[in-house]
């Protein structure tokens, strides 16, 4: 077996194996390598620099013991896959889902997961989209603080386990998107730093120090992660990866990091003959980000879509705290379902300066919107939900917008169950501090942290924020489902509901009365915000979906009961 590792200003470097050490030999570019014949899959070791360790390796494939542990061989052509006929999936027209293992099943495993994709499937989405898997510290944590970023969580079911969830997944005509973080690693059980420059030194956000993209010795460094990007898009057969944060990677380079993957990435997806997605998380409101390669943009296939969220969210809710504030009116939802970006430019009182640009001629299908994920709910201090009548409302219009849209777990059915921010660090001060980070970091949203938020260590915080899925049988959670159900499948029907030509779009709207439609060709999509009934005038045709039986067409118009949602279809 050859080990290999990356450790430019390193002296000496050897390998531990059940307590012996074996030297590495020094090579181009910062490179050691040795070969041991007598080790091979299954074998644990780790790396000593300079005489201090033994050190996880920085490409550890499996973690069997956790962060802390060493490192343990693994052969991914001993994994024996069933998915020989999968051809991918395009993220166009699609439905995304985004889970959680650890809450999405009591189990919170891999293979819980797999006994409840009959339920996405008869959904009718198209893709998962699974929070990080990277092991983290601890046996309970959102995925974020992920380190060791080649290997899979053990809590999980590690790396096999992966695989059978992606195979089942495909079994079932699912595509899998796998939730990746190159901005920052978690603060505990990073040994990066004795092995070389993988960090910067100082902070590059609110989470984290900054990973080394631009500066000496970084070559190496942005290899680091493209070749962890092809090892998940290869290796385990995922169809795409949403990348984390991407606006904290500080990159100065004439050719940025997305650019360099997107390019990889396409390279990788003609030698596997099937579609392959980059979704980027960007708050810049900047359409370059998913511009493609060719036309000078950093080719990302779609970007999460932060402002069609908060203007569902603040015109059902009614809120104005924090980044709401700039949301909630009519117009700025309109602007929101017409153009993307409601910040083209505009001044952000949250931001307290202008902010974006426009996104002129970028397809719909290129943002990826929600109504709930898992930051919108989870960065609330008591991780609350919206309520069933606030879900029919802003589902009947995120699936029917030109974008691509994307569930929450549980959303479907109105679960009941918190999703709260959990941790379970080891060292006391990471512990004893998290709830007071938490708190900083969302001051000004005018949450009483002290009173609604739970200990993020505790156990109970994360048992909470398991799904409950014996609700599905009570109402009003199995009538949301069908509700969520009906809007799909009419979706799948209907071309002008998954048509992404923004320009094609037009929404009329009454800011007093509260209420708006939304025009795809000759479908309406008429959302009564209001709690009183509105009595619209339609030209001649027939309601095909309606969230509320109160809704009545007579002589004076179509009645519509409040917070109810129309979709109609009109003949002339």
């Amino acid at each position: 077996m050859i080990f290999e590792v990356w450790a430019p200003r390193a002296t000496s470097v050897f390998v531990e194996i059940a307590g012996s050490r074996h030297p590495l030999a020094g090579r181009a570019r910062g490179w050691w390598s040795a070969d041991v014949p007598e080790a091979g899959h299954g074998t644990d070791y780790g790396f000593v620099v300079d005489g201090a360790g033994p050190y996880p390796d920085p490409r550890s494939r499996r973690q069997p013991e956790g962060v802390f542990g060493p490192s343990r061989l693994y052969d991914h052509d001993r994994f024996t896959w069933a998915d020989h006929d999968w051809t991918g999936r395009d993220l166009r027209g699609s439905v995304v889902y985004e889970l959680h293992i650890g809450t999405f099943t009591e189990a919170g495993t891999f293979t819980a997961a797999i006994e409840r994709l009959d339920h996405l499937v008869e959904l009718c989405v198209d893709f998962v989209e699974v929070m990080p898997v990277a092991p983290v510290p601890g046996m309970r944590n959102w995925g974020y603080d992920g380190v060791d970023l080649y290997a899979v969580n053990e809590t999980y079911g590690g790396p096999d386990g992966l695989k059978e969830f992606v195979d089942a997944c495909h079994g079932a005509g699912i595509g899998v998107i796998l939730d990746v973080v190159y901005n920052h690693l978690g603060p505990s059980g990073n040994f990066l730093h004795p092995f070389g420059p993988y960090l910067t030194g100082f902070s590059g956000s609110f989470w984290g120090e900054a990973v080394n993209l631009d500066g000496p010795e970084s070559d190496e460094v942005r290899r680091y992660l493209i070749d962890n990007a092809v090892q998940w898009l290869r290796d385990f057969h995922v169809d795409g990866l949403r990348l984390d944060a991407v606006h904290a990677l500080h990159d100065k380079r004439a050719v940025h990091l997305l650019a360099e993957l997107a390019e990889e990435v396409d390279a990788l997806a003609c030698s596997l003959g099937r579609p392959l997605s980059l979704i980027a998380e960007s708050d810049l409101n900047d359409p370059r980000v998913v511009t493609p390669l060719e036309a000078g943009g950093l080719g990302m296939t779609a970007q999460w879509n932060d402002d069609v969220h908060h203007a569902l969210h603040a015109a059902v809710t009614g809120e104005r705290h924090g980044y709401y504030g700039d949301f909630g009116s009519m117009k700025t939802l309109a602007k929101a379902l017409t153009s993307g970006f409601v910040h083209d430019g505009e001044f952000s009182t949250f931001r307290g300066r202008a902010h974006g640009r426009p996104a002129h001629g970028v397809p719909g299908h290129r943002f990826v919107c929600c109504l709930q994920n898992h930051d919108q709910i989870g960065n609330r201090a008591a991780g609350d939900r919206l309520s069933p009548a606030q879900l029919r409302l802003g589902a009947g219009l995120l699936l029917t917008a030109p974008f691509t849209p994307m569930l929450f777990m549980g959303e479907e059915w109105g679960a009941r169950s918190p999703f709260l921010f959990f941790t379970d660090h080891v060292e006391p001060e990471l512990r004893e501090g998290e709830a007071d980070r938490r708190r900083r970091e969302f001051e000004g949203f005018g949450y009483d942290w002290a009173a609604l938020a739970p200990d993020p260590s505790l156990a109970d915080t994360f048992t909470r924020s398991k799904l409950d899925w014996g609700e599905l049988k009570d109402e009003p959670h199995w009538s949301l489902l069908g509700w969520y159900r009906d809007l799909i499948a009419l979706r799948k029907a209907l071309p002008e509901l998954s048509d992404p030509r923004t320009d094609r779009v037009r929404v009329d709207f009454d800011e007093d009365a509260q209420w708006l439609i939304m025009h795809r060709a000759s479908l309406s999509v008429i959302a009564n915000f209001c709690p009183d009934s509105v009595t619209l005038t339609l030209p001649g045709g027939r309601v095909l979906l309606t969230s509320d039986e109160g809704v009545f067409a007579g002589r004076e118009g179509l009645r519509i009961p409040g917070q109810a949602l129309v979709i109609y279809r009109s003949e002339t």
